[in-house]
């Protein structure tokens, strides 16, 4: 397993490399992927976060969280998992919004985009309760609680 940070902001630690680190491993083994892949994720701002999410999805202004599906190279190994992009300045509003720590915020947006990497997504109610189930195992099985 390869996780590469690009930490556009430089303002992450290393406690939060390894959060994040923890997230996506747990999430990974419950989900029972072949442990032989790597991935990418970027912590930015605000602007590129809004430039993202208007070149991607059409959408003004800032959003949480990115995923980015790689497509699987034959013969290749590791395999490219893809990229998970997370605006560290949303992660830090909606944690005082929703009443809980910038860590539960972070690893609620690394289960999710890692999510979107593993094929899921919440564009139909099933799909929606799936996708949070999984998101709420692996944060609980961190100790991660709300």
């Amino acid at each position: 397993m390869d996780i590469y940070f690009d930490d556009e902001c430089s303002v992450i630690t290393d406690a939060e490399k390894q959060l994040i680190t923890n997230v996506i491993t747990e999430g990974i083994k419950q989900q029972s992927v072949n442990d032989d892949y790597e991935l990418s994720v970027c912590i930015v701002g605000t602007d590129e976060i809004s430039a993202m999410n208007f070149s991607y999805r059409n959408k003004v202004g800032p959003t949480d969280v990115l995923s980015f599906p790689a497509e699987p190279i034959r013969g290749m190994s590791p395999q490219p998992l893809g990229d998970i992009v997370i605006c560290l300045d949303v992660a830090k509003m909606q944690a005082a919004e929703y009443g809980h720590s910038l860590t539960r915020e972070l690893a609620f947006l690394t289960a999710h985009g890692l999510m979107h990497l593993l094929g899921f997504d919440h564009d139909e109610p099933a799909k929606e309760t799936a996708m949070i189930a999984a998101q709420e195992s692996i944060l609980n099985a961190l100790g991660i609680l709300r």
